[in-house]
């Protein structure tokens, strides 16, 4: 009986107590949340610099360390189940395809969850990378919420249903860069990516990259990280030399 009158009593107060963020939070998720802390740790970035009851950092990057297993382990389980004939190694660079970090921040920045963060640091100043983070994060609180079922439910809903479809990741190139190296080293040409500042006058800091294959620039880029300026270049040597880099 106390554990019934117990059960009652916490749904009728939860809406009550979490107020606006509560709603937010079950229109995000498509559930009601039970202990409300978890979603709240997710939209904190470290910026806040907020302790927890025992004065350890609170912020979201635990809980996207934690998302981050948890997508990894259902997807892994999906793929399994779906694709009987995959290999490991078909089914390894697969998973890679779906919880890329192009996809995540797709995923993050689809459900506005940037919108929600509490920071002291503008939106603006964020990095492209924070949509993903933070649904890395999300996912980590469901998981503590809710449990494994709970998570594998979300993520069926949020993430394999709309967006898997194998024969279309199949197609995917997951990496440029690592496609244009492999042809490098396959076809034995000397490539060197030339990384160096290039900032604008708006105060924000850019990287340039000229990518070089033998001896020759073949792309160059702008961006506000090397990895991304790298990346933007192997795409455009890529396009330049794909249909022989397509044979490898």
């Amino acid at each position: 009986m106390k554990r019934i009158l117990t059960k009652i009593f916490s749904k009728n107060s939860r809406p009550k107590e979490g107020g606006n963020f509560f709603i937010t939070i079950q229109n995000i998720v498509g559930f009601k949340p039970i202990n409300l802390k978890y979603y709240k740790k997710a939209f904190t970035h470290r910026s806040s610099n907020i302790l927890d009851e025992d004065g350890l950092p609170l912020n979201y990057e635990r809980l996207e360390f934690l998302g981050d297993a948890m997508l990894s382990a259902v997807i892994a389980a999906h793929l399994h189940k779906v694709v009987p004939k995959g290999d490991e190694g078909y089914l390894t660079k697969m998973r890679s395809k779906i919880v890329s970090r192009e996809h995540l921040n797709e995923l993050g920045r689809d459900m506005n969850l940037i919108a929600f963060v509490e920071s002291k640091v503008s939106p603006q100043h964020f990095g492209d990378n924070i949509h993903g983070n933070l649904f890395e994060a999300l996912v980590g609180a469901i998981f503590l919420d809710k449990g494994y079922a709970g998570c594998e439910l979300f993520i069926q809903k949020r993430v394999i249903l709309p967006y898997v479809d194998i024969a279309r990741l199949e197609g995917k190139v997951i990496s440029y860069k690592s496609l244009v190296i492999e042809w490098c080293q396959k076809e034995k040409k000397h490539f060197f990516y030339d990384v160096y500042d290039d900032n604008g006058i708006d105060g924000q800091r850019y990287f340039g990259v000229k990518l070089s294959i033998d001896e020759k620039v073949i792309a160059k880029s702008r961006a506000t990280s090397k990895k991304k300026a790298e990346e933007i270049a192997s795409k455009r040597a890529y396009f330049a030399f794909q249909e022989k880099i397509n044979t490898i």
